[in-house]
């Protein structure tokens, strides 16, 4: 199993090392267009290797895409990060044209490759990869849902003082700041209904709290998140290289589903060797239903801005 990263700065090198260290794949490229920025980052973390215990091997490289041939699922992390007070609506105009060349040369040394896209504004750049490509569309994924999540069950967690792993709990819509749609009906603490530990207030505290939280983050650290997000495409990749037909909510291509056409928003999915292996349609409220169609809203007037 042979997995590319393109981008490797903070986000782009936690994917890698999280990749490794749950040692499923054989090999791992970590390219990047910064002159030895890559190579540095892959040797970094090789030397790691017989610290934790891998035996993934980790290959960096300046911009030569030949070394990512025939790889099985490639991340694009690649463009310019959020800056305190940047919405990720602001990035588009740069963003657009990296992951439009790196989907290209990609997909010439690796035409069967399954795409997880990381980049924002990452509902509209993975719209932007389907039509700037010919793949089939259970191949290009996108990865926010899967972030929005652990931060929703984090924020439940510390609302309940409950250890995590008792928490379920899932976002949908897009991945910003207003888009997203934190399921506070469905979610829950070892199938008990988290509103039987939360107040109404608390549990809404809950939900803006995830919302902003890449905001807050970026705030506090000066630029984006990288261990979390590294951390959800790490399962990502995992769940498609070891078919695991696990369920996250991942920016997919809609067509009808939920109500929605040509567009990629976060909904739940079956992730597996195909990549996407079917879209999960659930129960929402009125309430969650029609928030869906406002993200929607939001998401269209966004790609409304891409050049295709």
């Amino acid at each position: 199993m042979k997995v590319t990263v393109v981008g490797a700065g903070a986000v782009g090198a936690s994917c890698a090392e999280y990749i490794a260290i749950k040692n499923f794949a054989s090999e791992v490229v970590l390219l990047d267009i910064k002159e030895g920025y890559a190579e540095g980052k892959a040797m970094d973390l090789m030397q790691t290797a017989s610290l934790n215990g891998f035996d993934t091997t980790i290959t960096g490289t300046t911009g030569d895409y030949s070394l990512t041939a025939e790889s099985d699922i490639a991340v694009i992390t690649s463009g310019i990060p959020r800056k305190p007070g940047m919405t990720r609506e602001e990035l588009i105009g740069i963003n657009a044209g990296i992951v439009k060349t790196v989907a290209s040369n990609l997909l010439e040394h690796s035409p069967n490759v399954i795409l997880i896209v990381v980049s924002n504004p990452m509902d509209t750049m993975t719209y932007l990869v389907h039509k700037s490509t010919n793949l089939p569309k259970n191949k290009i994924i996108g990865m926010g849902g899967a972030l929005d999540s652990a931060r929703f069950k984090y924020r439940l967690a510390e609302a309940m003082d409950a250890p995590i792993s008792d928490i379920d709990g899932m976002v949908i819509g897009g991945h910003s700041d207003t888009g997203m749609v934190p399921l506070a009906s469905q979610a829950a603490r070892n199938s008990v209904k988290v509103s039987e530990f939360l107040t109404e207030d608390r549990l809404k505290q809950v939900v803006e709290d995830t919302k902003v939280g890449g905001a807050t983050l970026t705030k506090l650290l000066g630029t984006s998140a990288w261990y979390a997000p590294g951390a959800a495409v790490s399962s990502l990749v995992q769940a498609i290289a070891c078919d695991q037909k696990k369920m996250f909510p991942c920016s997919t291509l809609l067509d009808g589903e939920y109500g929605l056409s040509d567009i990629c928003i976060g909904v739940p999915v079956l992730l597996g060797k195909n990549g996407i292996e079917s879209i999960v349609e659930i129960a929402l409220s009125d309430a969650e239903k029609s928030k869906m169609q406002e993200s929607a809203v939001g998401v269209r007037n966004t790609n409304g801005l891409l050049d295709v």
